[in-house]
């Protein structure tokens, strides 16, 4: 029997972007001329905007682009000031929420700890979650990607079911590429995707890690979207700087989409 392939996923992260409702709006004039008449059948495409930014984006009813969280509270509700809960995210109308995401690591001390509560709640809220997982640069001149990948993701997914695996999708994010004109080669990609599949088969099972998917995550442009999602087989990207930038952004989605 022939094996069925999952869709692609495309994840736009826009950060603390753009700083008002009418730049947003803006920039959602443009993704929508841009995805306009597209179907993206092979792709699921994803925005993850601010979070005051939610009702906005829903208003625009787009057909072929879902909702997504960049960050959630462990918590479901209660004294939490400033917070937001996986719950609130969902009831907004959000379809996915990032986990663990490199700069929430570094200006906010997130460890595998909180990065597995909130894994937790996302799960429990009915939200799909998106764990990114990654080396410094440091660990990766010192032959320390696979011991730090095999730590991140031991502890991001410590005791949840082999019943949820399919409801996560892990980026692999090499810090050293974050927010920098850095890229690996498609060899360090497809090393980094081996190691992570063979660490997930341990901790679920083979069946259940073909439904996961896995991307590629740190400074992805069009002219290197072949090298670091497409000659590695990623299943799709999360795109920070470029997804704010909708003509690339789409551009991007075709070039995974198309191959």
């Amino acid at each position: 029997m022939r094996k069925t392939m999952h869709k692609k996923l495309i994840v736009g992260n826009l950060k603390m972007n753009p700083v008002s409702p009418a730049e947003f709006g803006r920039y959602l004039d443009m993704l929508e001329k841009e995805t306009k008449g597209k179907n993206f059948e092979k792709t699921e495409i994803v925005i993850c905007p601010p979070a005051i930014y939610f009702r906005q984006f829903s208003e625009r009813k787009f057909k072929n682009i879902k909702l997504g969280a960049q960050d959630v509270y462990w918590e479901y509700q209660g004294a939490y000031t400033g917070e937001i809960s996986a719950g609130m995210v969902k009831a907004n109308g959000a379809e996915y929420s990032i986990v663990g995401h490199s700069e929430r690591r570094k200006y906010f001390g997130e460890n595998e700890e909180i990065i597995n509560s909130k894994l937790k709640a996302i799960l429990r809220s009915g939200l799909k979650a998106i764990l990114c997982v990654g080396e410094s640069g440091e660990e990766r001149k010192s032959n320390q990607t696979a011991p730090v990948l095999k730590k991140q993701l031991e502890k991001s997914l410590a005791g949840i079911g082999i019943g949820k695996a399919e409801y996560i999708t892990i980026v692999y994010e090499p810090i050293w590429a974050v927010g920098t004109d850095k890229t690996p080669s498609s060899d360090e990609v497809l090393e980094a995707k081996i190691v992570i599949k063979k660490i997930l088969t341990v901790l679920y099972s083979k069946k259940a890690v073909e439904k996961m998917k896995i991307l590629y995550g740190g400074s992805v442009k069009s002219f290197c979207a072949g090298q670091v999602c497409v000659d590695p087989a990623m299943d799709g990207a999360l795109i920070g700087r470029e997804s704010l930038a909708p003509y690339e952004f789409i551009k991007i989605v075709k070039i995974v989409e198309e191959k």
